[in-house]
């Protein structure tokens, strides 16, 4: 028998609790309340909400938010929730510690975003947020090879 969470339709769940970035604690813990899952928004009202999590500190949430519109949107605008999404989980990377995983979701978030430069739709800052990623990227690079240098055991 399975022991993990499941929805109806017998999906893993994780039910949980996480902690500000989204990090799993043991079950009975004190978490942070999570996102809803599914949620239609307007973009305006999932860029606002996005917005408040990562100024709250919470980019593995504002991740959530992002992917609730990546998943309910078809076309090319699609990719840009994706990006978005991307940046946010790369963001949380880095604040959880992991400089390999934020670099390579900020970097593909930053790619991903390079389609709608131009149109900078619904008023997103796509060349300021792609600065962004990729200078925190290269931060992120720089800390983790700085990180990972072996030691020297002999002199």
């Amino acid at each position: 028998m399975d022991s993990r969470d499941r929805d109806a339709e017998g999906r893993a769940r994780n039910a949980r609790p996480r902690d500000g970035l989204g990090r799993p604690l043991p079950y009975g813990a004190d978490g942070v309340p999570r996102q809803p899952e599914g949620v239609r928004r307007t973009p305006a009202a999932t860029l606002a909400e996005a917005q408040e999590l990562l100024d709250a500190g919470r980019p593995f949430h504002a991740h959530e938010v992002f992917e609730d519109a990546w998943k309910a949107t078809d076309g090319p605008e699609r990719e840009l929730w994706r990006a978005l999404a991307q940046l946010a989980v790369g963001l949380t990377h880095v604040l959880r510690g992991n400089g390999t995983g934020a670099v390579a979701l900020l970097e593909r978030g930053a790619e991903n975003l390079a389609p709608f430069a131009e149109a900078s739709p619904y008023g997103i800052d796509v060349a300021g947020l792609r600065e962004w990623a990729q200078a925190l990227a290269a931060e992120s690079r720089e800390k983790a090879r700085v990180d990972s240098e072996v030691p020297r055991l002999t002199r």
